[in-house]
């Protein structure tokens, strides 16, 4: 009894696969006969960006102030994403803040995971690396001491341990050849991950000073009352622009059309005018 069991559960199996081919091959030619969706094809054409395109995700550093930084309530705020997200508006995407190590910017537009970089971006010197919008703040690296120092120019920082931020353009400007002798003269060039701790650290004495953008260490002098003050002399003077993928310059261009529509309107000057307090508006370039 119990083989003629096994050959009836053997008959059933072969009908429900026959039944099952049955269905298959059904589908396939409903398929071939426009009755289903159509495979894609190896060569077939792939939606350009703007096709695809819902979301706008910039990278930033969220200690950078004014362009891009974190507020007491833990909203992200700044000039660029000021602009990121009018542009957005006008575009019809939604606009994703990513805050991003500095150090792993690279990997992160590489990968994917953001569109591009924007957030106080120096395009000098790296115009070679990625595909960049115009060019729109001009910008110059300083020096920043305590309002009490008794350094007044770039020489007298002979002996001092200067501080900046990691991979950054102040950081590049001063393992420059043109800077050379000068970086070599101080006790220590230190670096660190953002530069508001720089700056408590120059408060509490850890260092003599700062070598940052102009923008910040403006912003930072304004928050911060008397406690610090400029050097006269720039270290050396640069440019910002959006950085892309290097090689994407469709959703460059889309970007760059929408910012000169900004800028024909008078929507850039606008947002400009909210930072006049860092001197943003003598620093903007596009258009210029």
């Amino acid at each position: 009894m119990t083989k003629i069991k096994e050959r009836k559960g053997d008959g059933k199996m072969k009908k429900y696969l026959a039944l099952f081919l049955t269905m298959a091959m059904s589908v396939t030619m409903l398929a071939g006969c426009g009755g289903g969706e159509q495979p894609a094809q190896d060569n077939a054409e792939t939606p350009t960006d703007s096709a695809e395109r819902t979301t706008f995700t910039i990278g930033f550093d969220a200690e950078y102030p004014p362009y891009g930084y974190r507020t007491d309530a833990g909203d992200y705020v700044g000039f660029d994403i000021d602009l990121a997200q009018e542009v957005c508006d006008r575009r019809g995407w939604e606009l994703v803040k990513q805050p991003i190590d500095w150090n792993t910017k690279d990997m992160e537009l590489n990968s994917g995971s953001i569109d591009c970089i924007w957030n106080g971006f120096t395009m000098t010197g790296r115009e070679d690396s990625y595909t960049f919008s115009e060019p729109y703040v001009d910008n110059s690296i300083v020096f920043v001491v305590l309002a009490d120092s008794d350094i007044q120019t770039a020489a007298d920082l002979a002996g001092k341990v200067v501080v900046t931020q990691a991979d950054s353009s102040a950081l590049s400007a001063l393992e420059s050849e043109d800077n050379a002798e000068l970086t070599a003269s101080f006790a220590t060039l230190e670096q660190i991950a953002d530069y508001n701790s720089a700056f408590m650290n120059l408060e509490a004495g850890v260092d003599d000073a700062i070598a940052v953008d102009i923008g910040v260490a403006q912003y930072q002098l304004q928050s911060r009352g008397d406690k610090f003050r400029m050097l006269e002399e720039p270290l050396s003077t640069e440019q910002y622009a959006i950085g892309f993928k290097q090689g994407n310059t469709e959703l460059r261009d889309q970007v760059q059309e929408t910012l000169d529509e900004m800028l024909a309107d008078g929507t850039f000057d606008e947002i400009v005018a909210n930072y006049t307090d860092y001197n943003l508006d003598q620093m903007v370039c596009l258009g210029k």
